[in-house]
């Protein structure tokens, strides 16, 4: 049982640290950052809004061995940076714990002893400075490896925290089955729509991404799956709360860069509160490229015209504004990590949106974002490919 203010407390919240009001409103109590990046603002901000924070110290992952764990002068200036942190904020009323690095990956191997001892030197600052308040980790869904090395090789770890997403559906029948290796709390830190590494790719491996409508229809579904009756389970934490670029602008994104709200955050408020949220959002079926969908590996060739179409789950009104952009995808890192606005090459677009498509090689993706001008959106997005 976790407790605050010497009430028993279940976490039910968000990832993220942006809309703070919007989810004390829908009934949230906890968010969560992964670094320390204006901490003092994020802390205060969420005092006002009577929510609590489970802070993130970051850390590189075992990964990193030789680069860092095996650098004494790195490693030290990291615990100095850590215990500030930690002695700096142990005492603000809007803490509820700390989060020692974000799915860091537990390894078996005895070339690991650096990075253990790092985490460990850390483990202990932060008990001894701070007595009052947990110290969690995260991991990558439930990994009965992961489970096990974070009992024998950690010192004393409060509880563990998953990031699960498709997996979801298979977690708390994990953790039951194997609660002999991991007996103690857990907290749900991610939980959300399907990832990347989740759903059906092109033929180039650009992963196909759902409309903001079928995601909305996930996360209900992914709810019912949150392990919230175990009674090791300490709460949840959607993911994002804001808007963030990974894989693309809006994939994970339950905001988007003017705060308006997708679908999906009406079917948490509902899910937390039980009652609707006050008004709906734009909802959409699919997008056709050239009568094809994403699924179709699209070819197309430079520089020439190209209709795309949005088929809307209810016929457009009129005071719904469709905004259309292609992006070039970055093609040397993580595909869609920095995705390039091409400006010059959306011509008009309605439901439909006719364009011209870029000159040079390589992956693109073109993008609808469709305002209701009362705060809320929705989106879809369609991946081609240009060959000469």
């Amino acid at each position: 049982m976790l407790y605050r203010n010497g009430r028993p407390f279940v976490v039910k919240g968000a990832s993220g640290y942006t809309h703070l009001e919007v989810l004390r409103q829908m009934g949230g109590n906890t968010i969560r950052t992964w670094d320390t990046l204006n901490l003092a603002a994020i802390l205060n901000e969420a005092q006002r809004n009577n929510l609590a924070v489970i802070v993130g110290l970051p850390m590189p992952g075992s990964s990193y061995l030789s680069y860092f764990y095996k650098d004494t002068a790195k490693v030290n200036a990291q615990y100095r940076a850590l215990q500030q942190v930690v002695e700096q904020y142990k005492h603000h009323p809007a803490l509820l714990m700390w989060c020692l690095g974000n799915e860091l990956e537990f390894k078996a191997s005895p070339a690991q002893r650096p990075f253990y001892k790092a985490f460990n030197n850390l483990l202990d600052m932060i008990h001894a400075a701070d007595p009052d308040h947990p110290v969690t980790t995260t991991m990558t869904n439930f990994s009965v490896i992961q489970a096990m090395l974070m009992q024998w090789q950690l010192h004393h770890l409060d509880l563990i925290s998953i990031n699960a997403f498709g997996e979801l559906q298979v977690l708390d029948s994990k953790l039951q089955h194997y609660a002999r290796w991991w007996s103690g709390p857990f907290l749900v830190t991610e939980w959300g729509a399907y990832g990347p590494w989740e759903v059906q790719q092109t033929a180039w491996d650009a992963p196909i991404e759902n409309t903001s409508t079928k995601k909305a229809e996930h996360y209900q579904q992914l709810y019912r799956q949150l392990p919230l009756k175990n009674p090791r389970c300490l709460g949840a934490l959607v993911f994002y709360w804001g808007q963030k670029q990974e894989t693309t602008p809006t994939w994970f994104s339950l905001f988007d860069e003017q705060g308006r709200r997708t679908e999906a955050v009406n079917v948490i408020q509902q899910l937390w509160t039980g009652q609707p949220a006050m008004g709906s959002a734009p909802a959409v079926r699919y997008m056709l490229l050239n009568k094809k969908g994403a699924a179709d590996n699209i070819i197309l060739t430079p520089r020439s015209l190209q209709t795309a179409e949005l088929l809307m789950e209810s016929p457009p009104r009129d005071s719904l504004v469709f905004q259309w952009q292609v992006m070039q995808e970055d093609w040397f890192s993580e595909l869609g990590q920095n995705p390039r606005l091409l400006l010059d090459t959306v011509i008009t677009g309605n439901t439909a949106c006719l364009f011209r498509t870029p000159a040079k090689e390589g992956p693109y993706r073109i993008y609808v974002k469709v305002s209701d001008g009362h705060g809320q959106i929705a989106t879809a997005n369609t991946p081609f490919y240009i060959v000469k």
